[in-house]
């Protein structure tokens, strides 16, 4: 059963009942669905072929919603693109892909030089407002001209959280993706039924995760609350509006509500709160379980691997108790782990430490995948995870790989050399730095003028909070940059409230 077979019925149960809600405005099942239509006439009468990449600026909101679920029901492949850069650097985005079409809310679409970008490139330009879905004058359909080629089969074409200038993206399978929806949703004498609760999507849409849980709540006829954007009220206005039982909170998130001290009576509809994209500190979980008494159940997942493969049960924790502490849990039901020595492959002993490999049916189950993370599994499969192979930072739940952030500085016309490293941050995790070198004889660039050259040309947490300018990187013997002398050049205590 494809995607489209699994939501589709699913709309017509009850088209009046509330589909995604945020801060108390509502989209229906019916309002969805009539989007979901919308975009899937546009395509088929303009002639896009299955496969067909079509790009999305995608935010939080309910259109939004509508408007991604309405290109993967279509059969495209969904390119989701981040627009929370500036306009040059979204037109930049857009232009690389080389899409035959774009699709933004009528907002976006007023971004400066979209529009004329997609005028230039003949692309096709759907755009919505409220759940109006219409082409955009004289752009009905691709031009007459080579674009990026389709690709059948891939129903998501995901930005990583791993990128810096130029995003990284990951081909997801329609059948992988399949995979990971099978079991959701309850019928009734051959009928989809609603689900009863709601469930909270906090994450950004334009990242698995987002994606994930939104088509997750479809398939099951469960309604989603939406944030815009994390912050303490909203996270706990969605929980208590909709008494959800269930809620993600990555480990940043947990730290707000323990700083905000939001009362106990507020959250108390909660069975458990689930975290992952960062490492959760012991100390943090057991500061959130013991002053609300809800268990903290982590996870591990990838965009690679379109979702989590990973993590702690209630049944689980109730087993272990706090036996396992900094564990993210057992693999899932299907999904087998391996820790491997990061020279030769081979798989080390129980409770050594090494490279985590995976092998999931919605990976197709054949080949085991490797990652950068080194890990260790203990006699009971509970899985740690020991830190990262390719030094990447960690800020608030976002990858940033300093070798990218790294090629980006070194475009600067002044910069010979640089180095990114992280420092460690009480709320975030880490935070970035850099020290430059400069090419001889240009004049010395203050911080402001860096962080600002940099803002032009990052997304934003990319950004490092601090930059030193030195008259040589430090190098170890073998002339490699000394990352610990790197480190050393800044006092991270100055950059808590970065």
């Amino acid at each position: 059963m494809t995607i489209k077979d699994k939501i589709l019925p699913v709309l017509e149960v009850d088209p009046a009942a509330g589909a995604v809600e945020q801060d108390g405005q509502w989209l229906s099942w019916g309002q969805l669905k009539h989007m979901i239509d919308g975009v899937g006439r546009l395509l088929s009468a303009a002639g896009v072929a299955e496969g067909s990449p079509v790009g999305l600026l995608c935010r939080n909101r309910p259109e939004h919603v509508g408007a991604l679920s309405g290109v993967i029901c279509a059969d495209c492949c969904l390119l989701p693109i981040n627009p929370f850069t500036s306009p040059d650097k979204v037109c930049g985005d857009v232009a690389e892909l080389d899409l035959p079409v774009l699709v933004a809310s009528v907002e976006d679409w007023q971004l400066p030089g979209l529009l004329e970008l997609a005028r230039a490139q003949q692309m096709m330009a759907i755009a919505f407002q409220g759940t109006d879905v219409f082409c955009l004058k004289g752009l009905e359909r691709p031009g007459q001209r080579q674009y990026r080629a389709p690709m059948p089969g891939v129903a998501i074409e995901m930005l990583s959280s791993g990128t810096t200038g130029k995003p990284k993206r990951i081909k997801l399978s329609t059948e992988n993706l399949e995979k990971g929806l099978v079991g959701k949703g309850r019928v009734e004498n051959g009928k989809p039924v609603l689900a009863r609760s709601a469930g909270l999507v906090g994450a950004p849409l334009v990242h698995i995760s987002g994606i994930f849980w939104v088509l997750s709540h479809m398939v099951e006829g469960r309604t989603s609350a939406l944030l815009d954007r994390f912050s303490v009220a909203s996270w706990v206005g969605a929980v208590k509006r909709h008494g959800l039982r269930y809620a993600g909170l990555v480990p940043t998130g947990i730290k707000m509500l323990l700083d905000a001290d939001v009362p106990k009576e507020d959250l108390a509809s909660l069975k458990c709160v689930r975290s992952g994209t960062a490492p959760l500190p012991v100390e943090l979980q057991k500061a959130f379980e013991d002053k609300y008494g809800i268990p903290v159940l982590n996870q591990y997942g990838a965009t690679e691997f379109a979702g989590a493969v990973i993590g702690w049960t209630l049944e689980q924790r109730k087993q272990y108790g706090d036996s396992k502490p900094g564990s993210v849990g057992k693999a899932f039901p299907g999904v087998q782990v391996q820790i491997v020595d990061a020279e030769s492959g081979e798989p080390v002993p129980s409770g050594a430490t090494g490279l985590l490999s995976i092998k999931a049916p919605q990976l197709g189950g054949k080949d085991w995948i490797r990652t950068t993370d080194l890990a260790s599994v203990d006699a009971d499969g509970f899985v740690w995870i020991r830190g990262r192979a390719d030094n990447a930072i960690i800020r608030g739940g976002f990858k940033i790989v300093p070798s990218e952030v790294v090629a980006i500085l070194e475009q600067h016309p002044w910069i010979l050399h640089a180095s990114v490293v992280g420092l460690p941050h009480e709320r975030l995790g880490q935070v970035p730095v850099a020290a430059v070198q400069l090419r001889p004889g240009v004049p010395t660039p203050s911080v402001e003028e860096l962080r600002r050259w940099s803002k032009e040309r990052m997304t934003s947490y990319f950004v490092p909070v601090d930059f030193r300018v030195v008259d040589a990187l430090p190098r170890t013997p073998s002339m490699k940059v000394s990352e610990p002398d790197v480190k050393a050049l800044f006092n991270a205590a100055d950059y808590q409230a970065a």
